[in-house]
């Protein structure tokens, strides 16, 4: 029996080598900011392929999961969910991104719909053009919170194609954990259910988040790292607007467009309260082990927030 994952993966490295027999003819792209929503096959080659392959000589993927299933979310539908960066020597600009002409890890995060003919008929893609910044001596957030390093892999080294089964259990745990994680303690950023004998996340869980918050350990190294800086600057931020939830073996992932809600209302990486009602694009990639979570990939779209903000910060 064909593998759809295994197949998409497939197509999507065919696509980076300027293949685009994996796209329906009326495929649409949902891009990170500044490339936004490109609609239509001759579109994509032209708006998103091709700068990735002028600005990354010998572009290739290198994959650390890919997973697949069904949504549990409008608009439902079989999804194929990947993680992983695209490598290649930096030697031209990239939307608004200067030129290392040094070897860059670019971390990349998509969720590609598929069609019953295996087509990619819609994507939600997030490239994480601030830490492309920063490898290139550029960093847009001198500020920065957490470790800064590649994303790296599953520890168990079985994210691409996993065995499916107890892909249900996983996605529950994720959203027993994200119902939890709304209410929190402003005074220690702790939210019920996500740590002690109960609790959703692993005791020694890692965290790797994008550029500007980077990545941590263990629940202190999340609130220290992340969470309580992002809610004293946004105090009131409302999550879960996922247009895809699916479990697959061991891992899970959700994405929304946006999939946050909040009001700029503190510092935060650099930037002054600005007052202004935000959204945030994000992605989530998580794995279990033993019904808790034992590694987070995030990918959020800093460039559109910042945007929002009334600042460009690839320039």
């Amino acid at each position: 029996m064909t593998d759809f994952r295994a197949t998409t993966r497939r197509g999507l490295a065919a696509l980076l080598a300027g293949d685009p027999g994996v796209l329906a003819p009326e495929a649409v792209f949902e891009m990170m900011a500044p490339v936004d929503r490109v609609d239509g096959t001759e579109a994509i080659m032209a708006d998103v392929v091709a700068p990735l392959r002028a600005a990354l000589s010998g572009l290739h993927p290198r994959d650390e999961i890919v997973i697949g299933g069904d949504s549990t979310r409008a608009p439902g539908g079989r999804w194929v969910a990947t993680l992983g960066h695209y490598v290649g020597r930096h030697v031209a600009p990239l939307w608004g991104v200067a030129p290392s002409d040094r070897l860059a890890f670019l971390r990349a995060g998509a969720f590609h719909q598929i069609d019953a003919a295996g087509r990619i008929t819609r994507a939600h893609v997030i490239l994480d053009l601030p830490d492309l910044m920063r490898q290139a001596g550029r960093d847009p957030f001198p500020e920065g919170l957490g470790s800064e390093m590649l994303f790296p892999g599953p520890a168990t080294h079985d994210g691409i194609c996993p065995d499916p089964a107890g892909g249900a259990d996983s996605l529950r745990l994720v959203e027993r954990m994200l119902g939890d994680l709304h209410v929190f303690d402003p005074a220690t950023a702790a939210s019920p259910g996500q740590i002690g004998p109960d609790g959703t996340w692993a005791e020694d869980f890692l965290w790797y988040g994008p550029g500007g918050i980077g990545s941590t350990f263990r629940w202190d190294g999340f609130v220290d790292h992340h969470r309580a800086a992002f809610l004293a600057a946004f105090p009131d931020r409302r999550g879960g607007n996922h247009y895809c939830r699916i479990g697959d073996g061991p891992y899970a992932a959700v994405s929304g467009w946006p999939s946050m809600t909040m009001t700029h209302r503190g510092p935060y990486l650099g930037a002054a309260p600005s007052g202004r009602a935000l959204t945030l694009r994000v992605m989530d990639f998580y794995r279990c082990a033993r019904g808790r979570i034992a590694e987070n990939w995030v990918l959020l779209d800093y460039v559109d927030l910042w945007r929002q903000m009334g600042q460009d910060i690839l320039r």
